[in-house]
């Protein structure tokens, strides 16, 4: 059984009785597992044991009440409430008021009270602190941060920084002359006179609406220039030309959907985008330099045929020079292999990537012969929805060493796929 403070002292504020559909009063009673919208009966229907639904009369409960001390002795926390309220309505220092609101303590007690726990009290004024360096924190992080203290600057009158500054009054936050600056003159003349006609009369709502439809549009605008620092033009274009080209002309490109989001969004926007160039830029030289180290893995395994690794160096070298490779085909001392295939003139060399080419040079396979095991095994992986390497030797009739490099190509450039 729990002592729990209420939602406050206004027996208006709380939702009726289960039981009777009374007010509730202090302390009554609030049952702990019937939810999730709270069961609530008074203290009457809490001792006859009502039931409704859900709720059984032997549920655990909590007793809610404001009936006890929170900060010292003598003041309860429904006492607290009151005197925050009454600071509140009364405003700080009219004591006798507050006093006179809360009807339970004198002026100095509410004076007294109200100073030591809630102005000298050290654990408020730190967490008041924290709360104001969280904000400053907060509001710091901007596109271009400045203080109303000393930036925007405050020029003499119809000087060049304030023309810049597009008549902007600092010691007023606000403009000499606004967005839409006649807004008022379409209603200046409207009266609202008993006798109006129901069409006139709709004639001039419609006229109040226009122009508050106008205003909403002056106020969005006066917060993009505040949000996004642009009341001072110059630190704004000085800030700007610090970024580099490339960035910057991200900004003007991007510079129309600033408006969409915040200030400290568009900088995250446009600096996503800026890193994104810079890494397909990284991306790509990577890739460059992996490409020209993709027959490492095929030298691997004949690291101690000095044949082998002569042939790999050579290609290699011709790579870095950037120069196509003759191909070659690396192979283990002992064995003599054949040159590669010379496609020129055969037929169907013109439908082959240069991939292709390259295997049909060194499995020393003619094009067209190629592109009919090919079509053989794409329309047998697509009927199957796969195809394994026996089947694949079953449908072409050739060398089964020939059959597996054709297989694994295909793999590798995902024209078909095992099963």
């Amino acid at each position: 059984m729990d002592r729990l403070t209420s939602f406050g002292n206004d027996p208006f504020d709380k939702p009726p009785c289960r039981g009777c559909s009374s007010y509730l009063v202090e302390p009554y009673i609030k049952c702990a597992e019937c939810g999730p919208s709270p069961f609530l009966l008074c203290l009457q229907c809490f001792t006859r044991g009502y039931e409704y639904k859900k709720h059984q009369s032997d549920h655990k409960y909590e007793i809610m009440t404001s009936d006890f001390p929170i900060l010292e002795p003598g003041w309860t926390a429904q006492e607290e409430m009151a005197l925050l309220e009454a600071v509140m309505d009364c405003g700080f220092g009219n004591w006798q008021d507050v006093a006179y609101q809360m009807r339970t303590k004198t002026k100095e007690e509410c004076e007294s009270h109200y100073m030591k726990n809630f102005i000298n009290n050290p654990l408020f004024s730190s967490t008041l602190l924290s709360l104001r360096q969280m904000e400053e924190a907060r509001t710091a992080d901007s596109a271009i941060p400045f203080k109303p203290a000393d930036d925007p600057p405050r020029p003499s009158f119809d000087s060049q920084l304030s023309r810049d500054m597009a008549g902007y009054m600092p010691a007023r936050a606000d403009f000499m002359e606004e967005f839409d600056n006649y807004a008022e003159w379409d209603l200046k003349d409207i009266d609202f006179v008993d006798d109006d006609s129901d069409i006139l009369h709709a004639l001039k709502v419609a006229v109040v609406d226009i122009y508050h439809s106008r205003l909403k549009e002056r106020q969005r605008r006066k917060k993009i220039i505040r949000d996004h620092g642009l009341i001072n033009l110059r630190k704004f274009q000085i800030l700007e030309r610090r970024y580099p080209k490339e960035v910057q002309d991200l900004y003007d490109a991007m510079r129309r959907f600033a408006r969409v989001v915040g200030p400290v969004e568009h900088d995250k926007f446009i600096e996503s985008h800026a890193r994104a160039k810079v890494y397909d830029r990284v991306k790509r030289v990577r890739e460059d330099e992996r490409s020209k180290r993709n027959m490492l893995c095929e030298v691997l395994q004949y690291i101690h045929d000095d044949r082998a690794c002569q042939q790999w160096l050579h290609k290699q070298a011709a790579i870095d020079a950037g120069i196509t490779p003759v191909v070659t085909t690396i192979t283990t001392s002992g064995r003599r292999s054949a040159p590669p295939l010379n496609l020129t003139g055969l037929p169907g060399t013109e439908k082959l990537n240069e991939r292709e080419k390259e295997l049909c040079q060194v499995v020393r396979l003619v094009p067209g012969a190629y592109l009919e095991y090919k079509q053989a095994l794409l329309n047998e992986c697509k009927r199957q929805g796969g195809l394994r390497l026996a089947q694949a030797r079953s449908l072409i009739k050739i060398d089964v060493n020939k059959t597996r490099k054709i297989y694994d190509f295909l793999i590798k450039e995902g024209y078909i796929n095992k099963a």
